[in-house]
C-alpha cells in the first residue's frame, strides 16, 4: 500500500466552500498522471481550518473519487488523543485505507506519552496507521526508540519522516524493521532517503508535477538511479519554490499556473503567496519543464 509518489493534496476552495467538483477532477488527474497513493487532509489540505463535517466529506471525496484505483490515506491528527480516534474512524467509516496520525502538536507530551497515543489511537482503529513526524510543526520528535516500540503494534505499518535527518532512515529501518515502511515527508531529500531505504514520498511537489514524482520514484524502485538523479535535478527548484512562502499557499499558485482555473483560495490565517514566492515558482516551473 505504501510506496512511490503520494501527494498530500491541496484543498481547492471556492467562496469559501470546498470546490468539490475541482478536487474530484484534482484526484482524477492525480491517478491518471501515475500517483501511487493520496493523502487528503493533510497539513497541505489545510486540515486545521476545515471543519468537522468537511474533515470527513473530503475524504469521502477522495475515497470516491479513486475508487480503489490507488490507497486513499486520511490525515486524522490531532493533539487529543481522542479527537484523533474519533478522525480515523470516520475515515474508515467513508472508506479511508489508512490513516495518517501526526505526532501530537502543541502539549509537547514526552517519549512516554507519545507512544501511549499511538498506541491508543491504533488499539482503537479499523485502518492502519501511517505515523507522521514533523517535529518543525509539532515540536515534539518521536524517537526512533519510541517509534520501535509502537511500530510492535500491528496496526502502525509505517512512517512519513519529515525530519530532515537522513540518518533517521537507517537507524528506523534497524530498529523497526525492514518491512516497517518508511516515506519521505520532504520532496528536496527523498533521492537520498530511499537510497538509505526507503519506499517513497509523500509530497508536495506531486500536487503541481505528478508525472514527473511518479517517474522519479519509479526510476529509484527499478534501479535506474542516473535517471532518478536527472529528475531530482529538475525537480529541485519546485521543491524548494514550494516552500518560499507558507505551504500550500506556492502550492495552490503553481496549480494555477499547471491546471487552468485550479483557484487559489486559502483559509485565514494562511494568505496568498508572495510576489517573491510566485517569481521562484515561476522560474522553477519553467525549469521542470511544465509552464
Amino acid at each position: 500500500m505504501f510506496f512511490g509518489s503520494i501527494p498530500a493534496l491541496v484543498t481547492p476552495f471556492s467562496k469559501g466552500r470546498v470546490a468539490e467538483d475541482t478536487f474530484r477532477e484534482f484526484v482524477d488527474w492525480q491517478i491518471a498522471e501515475g500517483s501511487n497513493g493520496i493523502v487528503p487532509c493533510g497539513t497541505t489540505g489545510e486540515s486545521a481550518t476545515l471543519s468537522h463535517v468537511e474533515h470527513r466529506r473530503v475524504i469521502a471525496l477522495a475515497v470516491e473519487t479513486a475508487a480503489g484505483r490507488v490507497p486513499v490515506i486520511a490525515g486524522c491528527g490531532s493533539y487529543s488523543t481522542t479527537a484523533a480516534i474519533e478522525m480515523v474512524r470516520a475515515s474508515a467509516d467513508v472508506g479511508a485505507d489508512a490513516a495518517l496520525v501526526v505526532v501530537p502538536y502543541y502539549n509537547k507530551p514526552s517519549q512516554a506519552g507519545l507512544a501511549a497515543h499511538f498506541l491508543a489511537v491504533a488499539d482503537a482503529s479499523p485502518l492502519p496507521i501511517v505515523v507522521y513526524n514533523v517535529p518543525s510543526r509539532t515540536v515534539a520528535d518521536i524517537s526512533v526508540e519510541t517509534l520501535a516500540e509502537v511500530a510492535k503494534h500491528e496496526r502502525i505499518v509505517a512512517i512519513k519522516d519529515a525530519t530532515g535527518n537522513l540518518a533517521r532512515v537507517s537507524a528506523q529501518r534497524i530498529a523497526c524493521g525492514t518491512d516497517f515502511a518508511q516515506l519521505s515527508g520532504n520532496d528536496d531529500m527523498a533521492l537520498g532517503f530511499n537510497a538509505m531505504g526507503g519506499v517513497g514520498c509523500i509530497s508536495v511537489t506531486a500536487n503541481v508535477a505528478p508525472k514527473l514524482c511518479s517517474d522519479f520514484q519509479a526510476a529509484m524502485r527499478e534501479g535506474r538511479w542516473p535517471d532518478a538523479v536527472d529528475l531530482q535535478d529538475r525537480l529541485y527548484p519546485l521543491h524548494a519554490a514550494l516552500f518560499s512562502d507558507a505551504s500550500p499557499g506556492p502550492a495552490k499558485y503553481a496549480l494555477t499556473r499547471v491546471r487552468g482555473g485550479f483557484p487559489d483560495e486559502l483559509r485565514l490565517p494562511l494568505v496568498g503567496a508572495s510576489d517573491a514566492s510566485r517569481r521562484a515558482v515561476d522560474a522553477a516551473l519553467d525549469h521542470a519543464g511544465l509552464a
